[in-house]
């Protein structure tokens, strides 16, 4: 699927946001600038979230709470061990009510379960992006 804009990446991630049902486990693939943190915000939308979602980059996790469940948001790009963040992670995707989307998940993926949702978005140039459901 092609997404022209920034505005398109924000409406497809509200509606997927918005048919997600918890426990939900979603990687995201994608170089740095694709659009993975634009579509965290699209599906926090579609999730009721009202507070503004930015990069978990430098903080590893962020969590927020929709009108229905809890989306917590990792982003693994500065770790090469993930140490006690594992644990962490174990614990969210266990918990009933949340939504949990990786980033950079490459040193986790002994953690996530086999059934978990990829998506990887592909730069092909300023304003668009391909997104391939896996």
């Amino acid at each position: 699927m092609l997404i022209n804009s920034e505005t398109e990446m924000l409406e497809f991630g509200k509606k997927l946001g918005a048919e997600l049902d918890a426990p939900a486990v979603l990687e995201l693939l994608g170089d740095v600038g694709a659009g993975k943190t634009t579509l965290v915000r699209g599906i926090a939308q579609g999730l009721g979230i009202e507070e503004a979602v930015t990069s978990p980059s430098f903080t590893i996790s962020k969590e927020y709470q929709g009108t229905k469940y809890r989306l917590v948001h990792y982003d693994f790009y500065r770790l090469g061990d993930p140490g006690i963040m594992s644990e962490n992670l174990a614990e969210s995707i266990s918990d009933k009510n949340t939504i949990t989307i990786i980033e950079w998940g490459n040193s986790i993926q002994d953690v996530l379960p086999e059934n978990h949702k990829i998506i990887e978005i592909k730069y092909i140039d300023e304003n668009t992006r391909e997104l391939i459901e896996k």
